[in-house]
């Protein structure tokens, strides 16, 4: 018994060792990955102010401007989008709800005796 803890010890301070080893190496990996020192890198998503005073965003180095929005707003209201697998969704989860209150009903007038 002895034997056994002791080889159990070793064993579990190895793997822990090891779980270390492997998570600074990951972490290592990250920011090489990363790299933090390259400023060829650009954010995802960047906010400037122009000359005018103007607020100028741009995703993924594409500008977007206020009109665009409010054009693709404009669009979308005037589609009234329809989304089949949403109504889809909605009268599956309305039929399995009654059929599920149906037969609990069902079921407990049975034990009551009903």
């Amino acid at each position: 018994m002895k034997w056994f803890m002791v080889k159990a010890f070793f064993l579990l301070s190895f793997m822990f060792i090891a779980v270390l080893f492997g998570m600074q190496l990951a972490n290592e990996g990250i920011n090489n990955m990363k790299g933090y020192d390259d400023a060829n890198f650009k954010d995802a998503f960047t906010v400037n102010e122009n000359e005018g005073g103007e607020l100028q965003a741009s995703i993924l180095g594409n500008n977007i401007s206020s009109h665009d929005l409010q054009q693709k707003k404009e669009k979308l209201e005037e589609m009234k989008a329809y989304n089949f697998f949403s109504s889809l969704g909605k009268s599956l989860s309305e039929g399995i709800s009654g059929a599920t209150e149906k037969g609990i009903d069902h079921l407990t007038n049975l034990i009551n005796g009903e």
